[in-house]
């Protein structure tokens, strides 16, 4: 028997809402609000969980019943001088650890943009790959997988300087696939007329860490940061997407990451509730 994904009843065994979607609710009551609708997968950030006692986090987390999906974030290794970079890569053993303690595999990385006055975007992606090199292995002893995040262009000066699945596939592929990965963001990617490749590309090599949605919406507006759409606002084919990363037998989280201050302004149930109806329509 056949069963119709986009049927409304399905459970929503797989959905993950990152915590910055509903930022305006503390770290339990977004575990009481996502249990209380059936999903069992949240997102974490380093910043609201240090706040709150990453290792109080684990336990509420575990006491909840859910898995933490992803922990965002680490990375921003672009830096030349050597200070600088010395304190990026403890930071990032940090994050690992953190990782680790709350349970996720995954620790995504936001590689870092160009240093103020450097025009060598391809030394600086060199530089990610040369810090990943050293932490890799760390990472790996510690159950946590690196999650190299490619950024849509427009974020390429001052925050990413991974644009494109195949870059960030250019750099994970030199280490093992249980250490380093890549992460689908539609949000990031859907623009590319060479994503369909990349994703089976990352699909066939294991390489899919995390798979994470948001629409894209016209006009963007200021501060472009914050200009991710709820799901089924934008022109994203948001189905494709999930039915191609599927394709490659990736079966992990599908993860709801939004930044936008008018969901953040609502009542927090309320968006929780918003985004399980639009992905089961928009998604599976």
């Amino acid at each position: 028997m056949t069963t119709d994904n986009r049927d409304p009843s399905l459970n929503l065994a797989r959905l993950s809402i990152n915590q910055e979607t509903v930022r305006q609710l503390s770290i339990p009551e977004l575990a009481d609000g996502v249990t209380g609708l059936g999903v069992t997968g949240i997102g974490l950030w380093r910043a609201q969980t240090q706040e709150y006692g990453v290792e109080a986090a684990a336990k509420l987390v575990r006491d909840a019943g859910l898995t933490v999906t992803s922990l965002c974030r680490g990375g921003f290794f672009t830096a030349s001088d050597p200070a600088e970079r010395a304190a990026a890569l403890a930071d990032n053993r940090t994050a690992i650890d953190e990782a680790a303690t709350l349970g996720t595999d995954t620790l995504v990385l936001v590689s870092g943009g160009l240093p103020a006055g450097d025009r060598d975007i391809a030394a600086a992606r060199e530089r990610v790959a040369d810090a990943i090199a050293e932490l890799a292995p760390y990472a790996g002893e510690r159950g946590v997988r690196l999650a190299i995040e490619p950024l849509h262009p427009m974020y390429a000066s001052d925050r990413c300087v991974v644009s494109t699945i195949g870059q960030a596939l250019d750099i994970a592929e030199r280490f093992p696939a249980e250490q380093v990965g890549v992460v689908v963001d539609t949000y990031h990617i859907w623009w590319d007329d060479t994503v369909a490749a990349g994703i089976a590309r990352a699909g066939a090599g294991g390489r899919i860490a995390s798979f994470q949605l948001a629409d894209w919406i016209t006009p963007l507006p200021e501060g472009v940061l914050l200009g991710r759409g709820q799901l089924g606002d934008g022109c994203i084919d948001l189905r494709g997407f999930r039915e191609q990363v599927d394709a490659t037998g990736f079966s992990g989280a599908i993860e709801v990451e939004i930044f936008n201050p008018s969901l953040w302004a609502r009542d927090g149930a309320e968006v929780l509730a918003e985004i399980a109806g639009r992905y089961r329509r928009h998604v599976l």
